[in-house]
C-alpha cells in the first residue's frame, strides 16, 4: 500500500480512490461561486504526479473533449501514483466561448499570478498554490486562436532533454521548439522544475476527432512510459518530426482567401499554398511558400487583410538565413 500522503485543495486522496474537488477562485457579480472541477485519482502504489489540463483559454474545446473521453474510459485512473484531470481551468471563458476572462486578460498571461491581482492573475495564484506543487508532469491542451488550425503537434524547449523525450513518447505528427514564453503557465511550471508539454490542435470552438484521437493516444502513451497506467498501444512505425525553426507566411493582399494545401503537408520554395480573391472576378493572387518545409498551421478565415498570417510552415534544420526563425509561434 501507498505511504505517502497526498492532499489536494484540503482533501486527502488515499490510495484507490477518486475524488472529484473543486477549485474555489472567484464569484460572478451576482455572488455566484465560479468552481474549477479538479478530479483526483490515485493509485495503489506510488509513482508521479500527472496533470492534464485544458481550457486555459475559454474557447478551445479540443482539449476538453480529450480529457473529458480519458475520464468517460476510466483511463485517468492509475496503478500506480496520481493523475490530476482539469478540463475546463478558465471557466469563466467557457461559460461566455470566450479566448478571454471577462477582464480581458489571457490567463496564459498571467502566471505565476497575484491574490489580489486582476481576476485573471487571481486564477493563475490559487493554480500556482494548490495544483502547481504536487504536480510532477503536465500536459497542457490548446487550439489555434481565432481561425487558425493548428496540426497536431507538442511544444517544449529542445535543451530540455527530458521534456524532448516525453515529446517523443507522446509521438504526435509535429514536436516543434518553442521558446518560455514570460507569464505562461509552461514558463511558470518551468521555474519550479516541472517537465510541461504543450499540445495544440485544431482551432477555436470545435471538436475535431482526428486532433481527438492523437491527444488520446498521446496520453496513453505518456502514462504508460511513467508506469501510471498499462495500456495495449497500437504500434506506430511513424517518429515525429523535430521542428527547430518557424515561420509566418503572411497574406501580400486583402480579400478572399482560399487555402489549397493540406495542413501538415510537406512544401518548397514556390509550391502554392493558396488564393486571394476579390468577388468580382479580376483579382486571383497566388499565396507561395518562401520556404521549405511543413506547414502545421493553417489560418481557415475565408476574408483576409495583407498582412494577416496564412500559413506557420517549420523545418528541421536552423534556416535562419532563409528567413525562418525561432518561436515564432503563440502559445
Amino acid at each position: 500500500m501507498a505511504g505517502k500522503k497526498i492532499v489536494i485543495l484540503g482533501k486527502e486522496i488515499l490510495p484507490g480512490k477518486t475524488e472529484e474537488l473543486n477549485l474555489d477562485v472567484a464569484k460572478l457579480h451576482t455572488s455566484t461561486p465560479i468552481q474549477v472541477p479538479v478530479i483526483v485519482s490515485r493509485g495503489i502504489e506510488d509513482g508521479p504526479v500527472l496533470l492534464l489540463m485544458a481550457g486555459m483559454h475559454g474557447d478551445e474545446i479540443n482539449g476538453m473533449e480529450i480529457i473529458r473521453r480519458v475520464i468517460r474510459k476510466g483511463w485517468n485512473k492509475p496503478n500506480k501514483g496520481t493523475v490530476i484531470c482539469i478540463p475546463i481551468f478558465n471557466i469563466f471563458g467557457f461559460l461566455n466561448m470566450s479566448r478571454e476572462l471577462p477582464d480581458g486578460r489571457d490567463l496564459n498571461r498571467c502566471f505565476p499570478g497575484s491574490k489580489s491581482g486582476s481576476l485573471a492573475s487571481q486564477f493563475a495564484y490559487h493554480f500556482m498554490k494548490e495544483i502547481a506543487p504536487i504536480t510532477d508532469y503536465i500536459l497542457d491542451f490548446h487550439t489555434g486562436a481565432a481561425q487558425r488550425s493548428n496540426f497536431p503537434q507538442i511544444r517544449c524547449v529542445f535543451r530540455d532533454e527530458e521534456s524532448v523525450n516525453l515529446a517523443k513518447v507522446f509521438n504526435p505528427p509535429f514536436v516543434i521548439h518553442s521558446s518560455y514564453i514570460a507569464k505562461t503557465i509552461r514558463e511558470a511550471m518551468h521555474r519550479r522544475g516541472k517537465h510541461i508539454l504543450l499540445f495544440e490542435g485544431g482551432k477555436t470552438n470545435s471538436i475535431d476527432e482526428f486532433i481527438i484521437q492523437e491527444g488520446i493516444e498521446g496520453i496513453k502513451r505518456i502514462m504508460h512510459h511513467l508506469d501510471l497506467r498499462h495500456f495495449k498501444l497500437e504500434k506506430n512505425d511513424h517518429q515525429p518530426l523535430m521542428i527547430k525553426a518557424t515561420k509566418w507566411l503572411r497574406a501580400t493582399h486583402s480579400g478572399m482567401f482560399l487555402p489549397i494545401i493540406k495542413n501538415g503537408s510537406k512544401v518548397s520554395v514556390g509550391s502554392v499554398l493558396g488564393l486571394i480573391t476579390d468577388p468580382f472576378g479580376k483579382i486571383e493572387h497566388k499565396v507561395k511558400s518562401t520556404v521549405d518545409g511543413y506547414v502545421f498551421c493553417v489560418n481557415e478565415a475565408p476574408i483576409v487583410n495583407k498582412g494577416d498570417a496564412l500559413f506557420n510552415v517549420g523545418s528541421p534544420k536552423e534556416l535562419v538565413s532563409e528567413g525562418l526563425v525561432h518561436s515564432a509561434i503563440i502559445d
